[in-house]
């Protein structure tokens, strides 16, 4: 095919519920346009299409026969991704895969080193790093305002209604399991927080009573330096019931992070009058701690700072062997606008 030219042509195979989605969230970028969807459900596909005014096409090969087609868009379900993905590279498409990229790790180095070989561009949905709270931390982390973490947490009740007993979900075979279709945004997210791969990691699965599928999962995930991040995913409750934490543990400070698409972090820190003050300075930099390239800020994310001074003891505490003078207690808000922000979050993550 020629070379592409902006704004470029994309192509979506897969007319789902992300599908539809990631069209939404793209429809307003001056660098994308939607060319064309691809689905194996002709009335699924044709709806979508008439909705963003583009051909409805039967499937990959023919999304490939066009043109204008300089990136597909991989929104099937997670048994399909490596070899969407492969031929799209092979075609000499750029590609956008929703996670998990591949089902085996092997058949992800595979499709990455396709991308490498083809000379494209390859991104893999893993929209926490796009999150601008998850880069806050990672910047307040490399300006010592918080120390590397000794210990990741993330907990996540997620709700199982939507998932009937013959949802792929279910199927090992089709979704690759609970942590490859969605533990990878965590993994993902941890690996970036504490700045390191695994040395090792020890799992365990629960099925459902009465030998049903596997609904809960944790893994205890061993990185360098004795850092210890711990994984538990439940689809178990109702929609109304859902809750996920993600917790760090930096020794004299903590981070929370409440929601699987998060709008709000919480940091309580003790410090010394010299970190104090660079804590008070935070709000003043809020748009630069919480940027994140191709992410459109709406205007109203905020960095409050509270500092008490003298909340504790002057005198050298000790935690894990450090020794360290911090009297004053920080109350630090990392605030994308509330829940109602949630479903913007996303698109611009995306």
């Amino acid at each position: 095919m020629s070379p592409a030219t902006a704004p470029l042509g994309l192509g979506l195979v897969g007319c789902g519920g992300f599908g539809a989605f990631l069209l939404d969230a793209v429809a307003d970028l001056p660098g994308l346009r939607p060319v064309a969807v691809a689905d194996p459900d002709p009335r699924r596909a044709a709806a979508l299409g008439r909705r963003h005014g583009v051909p409805a096409l039967a499937g990959l090969d023919e999304l490939l026969a066009r043109e204008e087609v300089a990136v597909v868009a991989v929104a099937t379900p997670p048994a399909a991704h490596a070899a969407t993905a492969t031929a799209a590279l092979c075609a000499g498409r750029h590609v956008f895969c929703e996670k998990p990229l591949a089902t085996t790790a092997r058949d992800a180095e595979a499709v990455a080193e396709e991308a490498e070989r083809a000379g494209r561009v390859l991104v893999v949905d893993h929209v926490l790093r796009y999150n601008p709270l998850l880069r806050a931390v990672e910047r307040l982390i490399g300006e010592a305002l918080l120390a590397p973490p000794r210990r990741f947490l993330f907990e996540n009740d997620a709700s199982d209604e939507d998932l009937g007993p013959d949802h792929w979900f279910w199927d090992r075979e089709h979704s690759g399991g609970t942590f490859v279709e969605h533990g990878v945004h965590f993994f993902d997210a941890a690996r970036a927080l504490l700045g390191s791969d695994p040395l090792s990691v020890r799992a365990t699965a629960v099925r459902r009573p009465g030998g049903g599928p596997v609904d809960m999962v944790s893994a205890d995930v061993l990185h360098p330096g004795g850092v210890l991040a711990s994984h538990l995913h439940s689809f178990t409750h109702a929609h109304r019931c859902e809750r996920q934490l993600m917790r760090l543990d930096h020794g004299f400070a903590e981070t929370r992070i409440e929601g699987w698409i998060p709008v709000r972090a919480e940091i309580s820190a003790w410090t010394d009058e010299d970190g104090a003050r660079a804590w008070e300075r935070l709000p003043a930099r809020a748009g630069a701690l919480l940027r994140v390239e191709g992410f459109r800020p709406h205007g109203g994310e905020r960095v409050p700072v509270a500092v008490e001074r003298d909340a504790g003891t002057a005198r050298p505490v000790r935690g894990r062997g450090e020794r360290r003078v911090a009297p004053h207690h920080v109350r630090a808000v990392l605030d994308l606008g509330g829940e109602a922000r949630k479903p913007y979050v996303y698109r611009e993550s995306v």
